[in-house]
Protein backbone atom coordinates (compact mmCIF):
# COMPACT_ATOMS: atom_id res chain seq x y z
CA UNK A 1 0.00 0.00 0.00
CA UNK A 2 1.37 3.32 -1.01
CA UNK A 3 2.31 6.11 1.97
CA UNK A 4 -0.65 7.68 3.22
CA UNK A 5 0.16 10.90 4.42
CA UNK A 6 -0.78 12.58 7.67
CA UNK A 7 -2.29 16.14 7.00
CA UNK A 8 -3.45 19.29 8.92
CA UNK A 9 -5.68 22.23 7.83
CA UNK A 10 -4.49 26.20 8.92
CA UNK A 11 -4.15 25.94 12.90
CA UNK A 12 -6.21 29.11 13.00
CA UNK A 13 -9.06 27.17 11.99
CA UNK A 14 -8.93 25.06 15.46
CA UNK A 15 -9.68 21.60 13.36
CA UNK A 16 -6.93 18.74 12.25
CA UNK A 17 -8.28 16.18 9.59
CA UNK A 18 -6.05 13.00 8.98
CA UNK A 19 -6.75 10.10 7.09
CA UNK A 20 -6.06 7.59 9.96
CA UNK A 21 -7.15 8.76 14.08
CA UNK A 22 -6.72 6.01 16.81
CA UNK A 23 -8.40 7.45 19.80
CA UNK A 24 -6.70 6.63 22.93
CA UNK A 25 -2.99 6.19 24.10
CA UNK A 26 -2.74 3.39 25.87
CA UNK A 27 -0.94 0.34 25.44
CA UNK A 28 -3.45 -0.72 22.41
CA UNK A 29 -3.63 2.39 20.53
CA UNK A 30 0.04 3.44 20.67
CA UNK A 31 1.28 -0.16 19.48
CA UNK A 32 -1.40 0.70 16.76
CA UNK A 33 0.26 3.79 15.88
CA UNK A 34 3.66 2.00 15.73
CA UNK A 35 2.62 -0.85 13.46
CA UNK A 36 0.88 1.67 11.28
CA UNK A 37 4.28 3.64 10.89
CA UNK A 38 5.95 0.82 10.16
CA UNK A 39 4.14 0.58 7.05
CA UNK A 40 4.59 3.79 6.35
CA UNK A 41 1.02 4.81 7.40
CA UNK A 42 0.96 8.00 9.71
CA UNK A 43 -1.75 8.24 12.68
CA UNK A 44 -2.52 10.86 15.17
CA UNK A 45 -2.80 9.51 18.56
CA UNK A 46 -5.66 11.58 20.94
CA UNK A 47 -5.43 10.26 24.42
CA UNK A 48 -7.30 11.87 27.21
CA UNK A 49 -4.85 12.07 29.55
CA UNK A 50 -3.45 15.64 30.02
CA UNK A 51 -0.09 14.01 30.06
CA UNK A 52 1.73 10.73 30.07
CA UNK A 53 2.54 9.92 33.58
CA UNK A 54 3.68 6.94 34.76
CA UNK A 55 0.47 5.80 36.49
CA UNK A 56 -0.66 2.36 36.95
CA UNK A 57 0.52 -0.90 38.66
CA UNK A 58 3.00 -3.56 36.85
CA UNK A 59 1.82 -5.30 33.87
CA UNK A 60 2.64 -9.23 32.41
CA UNK A 61 3.04 -9.60 28.99
CA UNK A 62 3.27 -13.57 27.43
CA UNK A 63 4.96 -15.23 24.64
CA UNK A 64 2.59 -13.92 22.23
CA UNK A 65 2.60 -10.24 22.52
CA UNK A 66 6.50 -10.39 22.70
CA UNK A 67 6.05 -12.04 19.20
CA UNK A 68 3.73 -9.31 18.33
CA UNK A 69 5.78 -7.25 19.37
CA UNK A 70 8.64 -8.93 17.24
CA UNK A 71 6.92 -8.06 13.84
CA UNK A 72 7.40 -4.50 14.57
CA UNK A 73 11.22 -5.39 15.54
CA UNK A 74 11.03 -3.56 19.14
CA UNK A 75 10.47 -6.69 21.02
CA UNK A 76 14.53 -6.52 22.11
CA UNK A 77 14.14 -3.10 23.78
CA UNK A 78 11.40 -4.07 25.96
CA UNK A 79 12.73 -6.82 27.06
CA UNK A 80 15.61 -4.96 27.77
CA UNK A 81 13.75 -2.74 29.74
CA UNK A 82 11.76 -5.58 31.95
CA UNK A 83 12.34 -8.37 33.95
CA UNK A 84 12.27 -12.34 32.44
CA UNK A 85 9.72 -14.44 34.43
CA UNK A 86 11.19 -17.99 34.09
CA UNK A 87 8.22 -19.48 36.43
CA UNK A 88 4.71 -18.56 36.97
CA UNK A 89 3.64 -20.64 39.94
CA UNK A 90 -0.26 -21.21 41.73
CA UNK A 91 -0.29 -21.79 45.55
CA UNK A 92 -2.49 -22.31 48.24
CA UNK A 93 -2.31 -19.56 50.55
CA UNK A 94 -0.02 -21.75 52.83
CA UNK A 95 2.79 -21.90 49.70
CA UNK A 96 2.16 -25.17 48.61
CA UNK A 97 2.33 -25.88 45.10
CA UNK A 98 -0.78 -26.02 42.82
CA UNK A 99 1.12 -25.81 39.40
CA UNK A 100 4.20 -24.25 37.58
CA UNK A 101 4.84 -23.43 34.49
CA UNK A 102 8.21 -23.23 32.83
CA UNK A 103 8.02 -20.50 30.90
CA UNK A 104 10.50 -20.87 28.08
CA UNK A 105 9.50 -24.48 27.62
CA UNK A 106 6.42 -23.47 26.17
CA UNK A 107 6.13 -23.43 22.06
CA UNK A 108 9.46 -22.02 20.70
CA UNK A 109 10.80 -20.60 23.92
CA UNK A 110 10.16 -17.14 23.80
CA UNK A 111 9.68 -15.96 27.25
CA UNK A 112 6.98 -14.03 29.37
CA UNK A 113 7.86 -10.83 30.98
CA UNK A 114 6.76 -8.37 33.57
CA UNK A 115 7.57 -4.46 34.14
CA UNK A 116 5.94 -1.50 35.24
CA UNK A 117 3.13 -0.20 32.92
CA UNK A 118 4.65 3.47 32.85
CA UNK A 119 7.89 1.32 31.83
CA UNK A 120 6.17 0.11 28.85
CA UNK A 121 4.23 3.03 28.04
CA UNK A 122 7.43 4.84 27.69
CA UNK A 123 9.02 2.62 25.49
CA UNK A 124 6.14 2.59 23.42
CA UNK A 125 6.11 6.22 23.37
CA UNK A 126 9.74 6.72 22.28
CA UNK A 127 8.93 5.18 19.07
CA UNK A 128 6.44 8.04 17.95
CA UNK A 129 6.94 11.13 16.73
CA UNK A 130 5.04 13.46 19.90
CA UNK A 131 3.54 16.06 17.58
CA UNK A 132 1.46 12.98 16.35
CA UNK A 133 0.43 11.91 20.50
CA UNK A 134 -2.07 14.74 21.49
CA UNK A 135 -2.70 14.63 25.19
CA UNK A 136 -5.94 16.01 26.72
CA UNK A 137 -8.07 15.03 23.91
CA UNK A 138 -11.10 13.09 25.48
CA UNK A 139 -13.57 12.73 22.87
CA UNK A 140 -17.49 13.63 23.86
CA UNK A 141 -18.56 12.73 20.35
CA UNK A 142 -18.16 10.77 16.87
CA UNK A 143 -20.25 11.64 13.81
CA UNK A 144 -20.22 10.44 10.32
CA UNK A 145 -20.02 12.77 8.09
CA UNK A 146 -18.99 13.18 3.72
CA UNK A 147 -15.62 13.03 4.60
CA UNK A 148 -15.56 10.12 7.08
CA UNK A 149 -16.23 10.55 10.99
CA UNK A 150 -15.62 14.54 12.85
CA UNK A 151 -14.62 13.84 16.81
CA UNK A 152 -15.33 16.86 18.69
CA UNK A 153 -13.22 16.68 22.68
CA UNK A 154 -14.49 18.18 25.51
CA UNK A 155 -10.84 21.25 24.87
CA UNK A 156 -12.99 22.26 22.02
CA UNK A 157 -11.04 20.99 19.61
CA UNK A 158 -12.28 18.87 16.61
CA UNK A 159 -10.30 16.44 13.87
CA UNK A 160 -12.12 14.94 11.05
CA UNK A 161 -10.59 11.40 9.94
CA UNK A 162 -11.11 9.44 6.89
CA UNK A 163 -10.84 6.03 9.23
CA UNK A 164 -11.03 5.66 13.04
CA UNK A 165 -9.49 3.16 14.84
CA UNK A 166 -10.70 3.11 18.56
CA UNK A 167 -8.42 2.11 21.56
CA UNK A 168 -10.47 4.34 23.67
CA UNK A 169 -10.80 1.33 26.56
CA UNK A 170 -13.62 -0.78 28.19
CA UNK A 171 -15.81 2.41 28.57
CA UNK A 172 -15.25 3.20 24.31
CA UNK A 173 -17.45 5.82 23.14
CA UNK A 174 -16.65 4.61 19.88
CA UNK A 175 -18.09 1.01 20.91
CA UNK A 176 -21.77 2.81 21.24
CA UNK A 177 -21.42 3.45 17.34
CA UNK A 178 -20.28 -0.45 16.64
CA UNK A 179 -22.11 -2.79 19.54
CA UNK A 180 -24.64 0.15 21.09
CA UNK A 181 -26.13 -2.85 22.49
CA UNK A 182 -23.33 -4.14 24.77
CA UNK A 183 -22.90 -5.15 28.20
CA UNK A 184 -20.31 -4.36 30.43
CA UNK A 185 -20.44 -7.12 33.41
CA UNK A 186 -19.33 -7.19 36.68
CA UNK A 187 -17.39 -9.95 37.85
CA UNK A 188 -17.53 -10.05 41.35
CA UNK A 189 -14.65 -9.91 42.82
CA UNK A 190 -13.15 -6.14 43.35
CA UNK A 191 -9.00 -5.56 43.27
CA UNK A 192 -6.21 -3.45 44.99
CA UNK A 193 -2.73 -3.54 42.96
CA UNK A 194 0.34 -1.74 44.46
CA UNK A 195 4.46 -1.87 43.38
CA UNK A 196 7.12 -2.01 45.99
CA UNK A 197 10.85 -2.77 46.06
CA UNK A 198 12.01 -5.94 46.09
CA UNK A 199 14.22 -6.29 49.25
CA UNK A 200 15.22 -9.96 48.69
CA UNK A 201 11.62 -11.39 49.29
CA UNK A 202 11.60 -12.69 46.17
CA UNK A 203 13.48 -14.57 43.50
CA UNK A 204 13.42 -12.30 40.69
CA UNK A 205 12.54 -14.78 37.77
CA UNK A 206 9.20 -16.19 39.97
CA UNK A 207 6.10 -14.99 40.01
CA UNK A 208 3.22 -16.49 41.69
CA UNK A 209 -0.53 -16.27 42.36
CA UNK A 210 -2.18 -18.14 45.33
CA UNK A 211 -5.62 -18.77 46.00
CA UNK A 212 -7.20 -19.36 49.38
CA UNK A 213 -10.52 -18.56 51.19
CA UNK A 214 -10.00 -15.14 51.77
CA UNK A 215 -9.16 -14.35 47.76
CA UNK A 216 -6.24 -14.41 45.87
CA UNK A 217 -2.86 -12.37 46.07
CA UNK A 218 -0.68 -12.02 42.80
CA UNK A 219 3.36 -11.38 43.32
CA UNK A 220 5.10 -10.51 40.32
CA UNK A 221 8.68 -8.96 40.34
CA UNK A 222 8.81 -6.33 37.75
CA UNK A 223 11.80 -4.04 36.29
CA UNK A 224 13.74 -1.69 38.78
CA UNK A 225 14.12 -4.81 41.47
CA UNK A 226 10.32 -4.05 42.26
CA UNK A 227 7.76 -6.34 43.17
CA UNK A 228 3.93 -5.53 41.22
CA UNK A 229 1.22 -6.93 43.83
CA UNK A 230 -2.55 -7.81 43.57
CA UNK A 231 -5.21 -8.75 45.16
CA UNK A 232 -8.73 -9.88 44.62
CA UNK A 233 -11.65 -10.38 47.04
CA UNK A 234 -15.26 -11.26 46.30
CA UNK A 235 -17.29 -8.22 47.21
CA UNK A 236 -20.32 -6.46 46.03
CA UNK A 237 -20.33 -4.17 42.82
CA UNK A 238 -19.12 -0.51 44.15
CA UNK A 239 -18.95 -1.40 47.62
CA UNK A 240 -18.81 1.98 49.67
CA UNK A 241 -16.61 -0.66 52.11
CA UNK A 242 -13.99 -1.71 49.59
CA UNK A 243 -13.90 1.65 48.28
CA UNK A 244 -12.88 2.60 51.96
CA UNK A 245 -10.57 -0.11 52.41
CA UNK A 246 -6.93 0.35 53.61
CA UNK A 247 -3.80 -1.04 53.69
CA UNK A 248 -4.28 -2.71 57.29
CA UNK A 249 -7.66 -4.24 56.24
CA UNK A 250 -5.76 -5.84 53.43
CA UNK A 251 -3.54 -7.14 56.15
CA UNK A 252 -6.22 -8.63 58.43
CA UNK A 253 -7.76 -10.62 55.21
CA UNK A 254 -4.79 -11.46 54.13
CA UNK A 255 -1.75 -11.28 56.14
CA UNK A 256 -2.18 -14.91 57.35
CA UNK A 257 -1.15 -16.09 53.50
CA UNK A 258 2.18 -17.81 53.07
CA UNK A 259 5.63 -15.17 53.38
CA UNK A 260 6.20 -12.76 51.90
CA UNK A 261 3.00 -11.46 51.26
CA UNK A 262 1.92 -9.82 54.37
CA UNK A 263 5.52 -7.93 54.48
CA UNK A 264 5.11 -6.71 50.49
CA UNK A 265 1.38 -5.09 51.23
CA UNK A 266 3.11 -4.02 54.38
CA UNK A 267 5.75 -2.17 53.04
CA UNK A 268 3.60 -0.29 49.79
CA UNK A 269 2.92 3.18 50.97
CA UNK A 270 -1.21 3.88 51.34
CA UNK A 271 -1.40 6.07 48.71
CA UNK A 272 0.19 4.26 45.93
CA UNK A 273 -2.35 1.25 46.32
CA UNK A 274 -4.92 1.29 43.31
CA UNK A 275 -8.48 -0.07 44.31
CA UNK A 276 -11.08 -1.17 41.25
CA UNK A 277 -14.05 -3.18 40.52
CA UNK A 278 -13.55 -5.95 38.02
CA UNK A 279 -15.39 -5.57 34.81
CA UNK A 280 -15.08 -7.34 31.51
CA UNK A 281 -17.28 -6.56 28.26
CA UNK A 282 -19.40 -9.74 27.75
CA UNK A 283 -18.47 -10.83 24.03
CA UNK A 284 -20.36 -8.44 21.16
CA UNK A 285 -20.80 -9.97 17.58
CA UNK A 286 -18.82 -7.17 15.52
CA UNK A 287 -15.39 -5.15 15.84
CA UNK A 288 -16.11 -3.15 12.92
CA UNK A 289 -18.22 -0.64 11.18
CA UNK A 290 -17.62 0.56 7.80
CA UNK A 291 -14.65 2.60 8.59
CA UNK A 292 -14.14 2.64 12.49
CA UNK A 293 -13.06 -0.61 14.12
CA UNK A 294 -11.97 -1.11 17.74
CA UNK A 295 -9.34 -2.89 19.26
CA UNK A 296 -8.41 -3.81 22.54
CA UNK A 297 -10.35 -3.48 25.62
CA UNK A 298 -12.55 -0.92 23.46
CA UNK A 299 -13.93 -4.39 21.75
CA UNK A 300 -13.40 -6.98 24.17
CA UNK A 301 -12.39 -6.24 27.26
CA UNK A 302 -10.76 -9.30 29.65
CA UNK A 303 -10.69 -10.04 33.16
CA UNK A 304 -7.06 -10.00 34.33
CA UNK A 305 -7.48 -14.00 35.36
CA UNK A 306 -4.84 -14.82 32.09
CA UNK A 307 -3.42 -11.59 32.16
CA UNK A 308 -4.08 -11.47 28.47
CA UNK A 309 -5.63 -8.21 28.44
CA UNK A 310 -2.74 -6.64 27.30
CA UNK A 311 -1.78 -9.37 25.10
CA UNK A 312 -4.57 -9.43 23.02
CA UNK A 313 -4.35 -6.04 22.51
CA UNK A 314 -0.85 -6.12 21.33
CA UNK A 315 -1.96 -8.67 18.81
CA UNK A 316 -5.53 -6.83 17.53
CA UNK A 317 -2.40 -3.66 16.79
CA UNK A 318 -0.33 -5.75 14.97
CA UNK A 319 -3.01 -7.72 13.03
CA UNK A 320 -4.98 -4.20 12.20
CA UNK A 321 -2.09 -2.76 10.73
CA UNK A 322 -0.89 -6.08 8.70
CA UNK A 323 -4.84 -6.16 7.07
CA UNK A 324 -4.60 -2.31 6.36
CA UNK A 325 -1.41 -3.38 4.63
CA UNK A 326 -3.24 -5.46 2.59
CA UNK A 327 -6.00 -3.88 1.37
CA UNK A 328 -7.24 -0.84 -0.18
CA UNK A 329 -10.33 -0.14 0.79
CA UNK A 330 -10.42 0.11 4.60
CA UNK A 331 -13.92 -1.26 5.41
CA UNK A 332 -12.32 -4.37 3.96
CA UNK A 333 -9.29 -4.43 6.00
CA UNK A 334 -11.32 -3.79 9.46
CA UNK A 335 -13.57 -6.55 8.31
CA UNK A 336 -10.82 -8.88 7.72
CA UNK A 337 -9.54 -8.20 10.74
CA UNK A 338 -12.88 -8.95 12.82
CA UNK A 339 -12.61 -12.32 11.01
CA UNK A 340 -9.20 -12.83 12.08
CA UNK A 341 -9.91 -11.83 15.63
CA UNK A 342 -13.24 -12.57 17.02
CA UNK A 343 -12.72 -15.87 18.14
CA UNK A 344 -9.44 -16.14 19.63
CA UNK A 345 -10.80 -12.53 21.64
CA UNK A 346 -13.94 -14.39 22.71
CA UNK A 347 -12.18 -18.00 23.85
CA UNK A 348 -9.50 -15.44 25.44
CA UNK A 349 -12.47 -13.30 27.54
CA UNK A 350 -14.68 -16.57 28.22
CA UNK A 351 -11.31 -18.78 29.88
CA UNK A 352 -10.47 -15.68 31.78
CA UNK A 353 -14.00 -15.29 33.36
CA UNK A 354 -14.46 -19.04 34.39
CA UNK A 355 -10.74 -18.65 35.58
CA UNK A 356 -11.70 -16.19 37.75
CA UNK A 357 -14.59 -18.17 39.41
CA UNK A 358 -12.17 -20.93 39.71
CA UNK A 359 -9.71 -18.76 41.63
CA UNK A 360 -12.28 -17.18 44.25
CA UNK A 361 -13.79 -19.96 45.72
CA UNK A 362 -14.75 -19.46 49.17
CA UNK A 363 -16.14 -22.97 50.28
CA UNK A 364 -13.48 -24.76 51.88
CA UNK A 365 -14.27 -28.64 50.36
CA UNK A 366 -14.50 -26.98 47.07
CA UNK A 367 -11.21 -25.46 47.69
CA UNK A 368 -9.68 -28.61 48.62
CA UNK A 369 -10.69 -30.07 45.59
CA UNK A 370 -9.88 -27.63 43.32
CA UNK A 371 -6.31 -27.95 44.43
CA UNK A 372 -6.65 -31.75 44.34
CA UNK A 373 -7.75 -31.42 40.62
CA UNK A 374 -5.34 -28.43 39.42
CA UNK A 375 -2.18 -31.15 41.35
CA UNK A 376 -3.64 -34.17 39.66
CA UNK A 377 -3.49 -32.52 36.08
CA UNK A 378 -1.20 -33.60 33.62
CA UNK A 379 1.51 -31.61 32.62
CA UNK A 380 1.40 -31.89 29.34
CA UNK A 381 -2.49 -30.19 29.17
CA UNK A 382 -1.57 -27.10 30.57
CA UNK A 383 1.09 -27.03 28.56
CA UNK A 384 -1.21 -27.36 25.41
CA UNK A 385 -3.46 -25.27 26.69
CA UNK A 386 -0.69 -22.31 27.02
CA UNK A 387 0.72 -23.48 24.12
CA UNK A 388 -2.32 -22.16 22.13
CA UNK A 389 -2.43 -19.39 23.86
CA UNK A 390 0.75 -18.08 23.52
CA UNK A 391 1.04 -18.94 19.87
CA UNK A 392 1.15 -15.92 17.48
CA UNK A 393 1.54 -15.29 13.57
CA UNK A 394 0.71 -13.23 10.72
CA UNK A 395 -1.36 -14.89 7.91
Amino acid sequence: MSEILLHQNLKTMNKRHTSFLILGGGIAGLTCAIALRKNNIESIVADAALDFKPTGAGISLAANALKAYRHLGIDAIIMKAANELKQVDILDDKGKRISSTQTREIGDGTPSIALHRGTLHQVLLDQLSRENVLNGYKAKAIVRNEKGYLITFTNGEEITTDYLIAADGIHSLARTHVSPRSILRYSGHSCWRGVTTNDNDLPQYIASESWGAAGRVGLVPIDGNRIYWFVVKNAPAGSEQMRKYTREDLLLDFGHFHAPVGKVIAKTDQKDIIHHDIYDLKPIGRFADKNMVLIGDAGHATTPNMGQGACQAIEDAVILAQCIKNHSVMADAFKEYEQLRIKRVHMIVNQSWTMGKVGQLENPLLIGMRNLLFRSLPSGIMKNQLEKIYDFKLN
